[in-house]
């Protein structure tokens, strides 16, 4: 049943209902430890302290490169405490990529950890912010502004370079609001996370929603099947979530121990009906598909407590969203027909006028503004009349062939229900006479492929036009630290595979 309750103002805030209640109970539990409330509230009032005392001051960007710990946790409280900005910095990323995140986001300072291989200055190293935690530093009372500047959250950058998403503490702090409320939880929940916290939208979905629950944190650092299994049995995790990728892994390992669970989540890619199929076989819980989007922040749609899904949609759209899909010109659709999905805030029901939209995107020192209006999500789709929500694919890769639109999306979730395609990736190949080919790169791990018995498959699904002309296989495609395929590259990689095997 759901049960309406009111986000804090600011993530400041946002511990105060369990220090009051079960000051005790754990808060955060990481490789290196437990922390319960009363000690993450210390350990994000030192880390306050410690910031203040290397100058950083309202508005300034703070960023991380730090792995999945108890440390990184505390860090973002202390930040959002003095009205910082906070920018994760992937651990994985290489050297380059590091260096362009920071190159965008000028930070004042950087905590760094030991994969951290961009530019020195300004930074804070392990060693050196252990022992500025150890001065139990204490910063001035700071007023915060909970539509202010708070974090910035990088895009997946897939097809391109990443954008840098800027949110408020206001915006941060709703996800959490609304899906403990509509999920029921409490103090039981022991939500895991092994995604790296990084990512803008983990701290979203780990500690500020938890906090929320008064559950507890579960902060993961492997991603693998067996690490992953093990931290769910010995850590008792109730929700996990984690990218289709892992759920196929641990499909395969019936196994392992995962019976504390109680929801498991897929996110970050498209989830396959077969998937779900296998994992409900292989441990009794269907996955629940997820829809997110960095502009959110973090989930728009996702499937009901329970067993109950439809085949290709991404679950029902949380109550503070409105979201349609919008012809060309910008007309709102009927509910069910396709088009670009754009997101507003409800204007009806207990969530109406909650979300606000993104404050806009970092670029050169300042935050430029989000057009108004309903965001457009570049995704391909339709919302029917119940709030069902069906992504068919992202606008800018609709490959047009002859005059014919075909989904790479559509095209992958066939060609994934084959038994000898691990993963694959859809691409446009282009073509002289009709615009553009369907091209498709089979991930199949070190193993032949058949790709006459995998053409046969998508015939007998798809209509002629979307079928596949031009195959190619790899051991593994590219994927960033959600999972997420990195599509820009993808026709040189190919031609690259079947230059190599030619």
């Amino acid at each position: 049943m759901e049960r309406i309750s009111t986000a804090p103002n600011t993530i400041a805030e946002v511990l105060d209902d369990a220090l009051v209640s079960h000051p005790d109970a754990p808060a955060i539990e990481a490789a290196s430890g437990v922390w319960s409330y009363r000690q993450l509230d210390d350990r994000a009032r030192r880390a306050a302290g410690a910031l203040w005392s290397l100058g950083v001051r309202p508005g300034d960007r703070v960023a991380a490169c730090l792995p999945n710990d108890l440390g990184i946790v505390g860090a973002f409280h202390g930040a959002q405490r003095i009205g910082a900005v906070w920018v994760g910095i992937g651990e994985a990323l290489t050297a380059e990529e590091q260096h362009d995140l920071h190159r965008m986001c000028r930070p004042r300072i950087t905590l760094t950890g030991p994969r951290y291989e961009a530019v020195t200055e300004g930074v804070v190293t392990e060693h050196e912010w252990a022992a500025l935690l150890d001065d139990d530093l204490t910063a001035p009372p700071v007023h915060l502004d909970p539509d202010a500047p708070a974090g910035i959250a990088f895009t997946s950058g897939t097809s391109g370079r990443p954008k840098a998403v800027v949110h408020s503490q206001r915006n941060l702090l709703l996800p959490g609001a609304v899906l403990t409320a509509i999920r029921g939880w409490g103090t039981e929940l022991r939500k895991g996370d092994s995604f790296p916290l990084t990512i803008l939208n983990l701290m979203v979905l780990s500690t500020l929603l938890t906090a929320q629950a008064g559950g507890c944190a579960v902060i993961m650092d492997r991603r693998d099947a067996d690490g992953v299994a093990e931290w769910i049995s010995t850590r008792r995790v109730t929700v996990w979530n984690g990218a289709p990728a892992q759920l196929f892994d641990l499909a395969k390992r019936p196994d392992l121990d995962l019976r504390s669970l109680v929801e498991v989540w897929s996110g970050g890619s498209d989830t396959p009906d077969a998937l779900r199929h296998a994992f409900a076989a292989a441990h009794g819980l269907v996955p629940r598909a997820t829809y997110g989007l960095t502009e959110a922040p973090t989930v728009v749609s996702i499937d009901p407590p329970g067993a109950e899904w439809r085949t290709g949609t991404s679950g029902h759209v949380l109550p503070q969203y409105d979201v349609a899909a919008y012809d060309d010109e910008g007309r709102r659709l009927p509910p069910g027909e396709i088009g670009e999905l754009r997101l507003t805030g409800a204007t009806t029901g207990d969530w109406a006028n909650r979300w606000t939209p993104l404050l806009g995107y970092w670029e050169d020192g300042t935050v430029n503004p989000a057009d108004p209006g309903p965001f457009p999500t570049g995704d391909i789709g339709s919302v029917d009349e119940n709030g069902v929500l069906t992504v068919l694919d992202r606008k800018k890769l609709v490959i047009i062939r002859g005059g014919a639109n075909v989904y790479p999306l559509e095209v992958e979730r066939v060609l994934g229900s084959h038994p000898a395609v691990t993963k694959a990736a859809v691409y446009g190949v282009p073509d002289d006479r009709l615009g553009h080919r369907v091209g498709a790169i089979i991930e199949s791990g070190r193993r032949e492929i058949d790709f006459d018995s995998i053409e046969d498959h998508c015939r007998r699904t798809l209509s002629t036009y979307k079928v596949p002309e031009v195959w190619t296989r790899v051991d593994a495609l590219p994927v960033n630290a959600m999972g997420k395929i990195q599509r820009a590259g993808l026709p040189e990689l190919a031609a690259a595979h079947r230059q190599a095997t030619s």
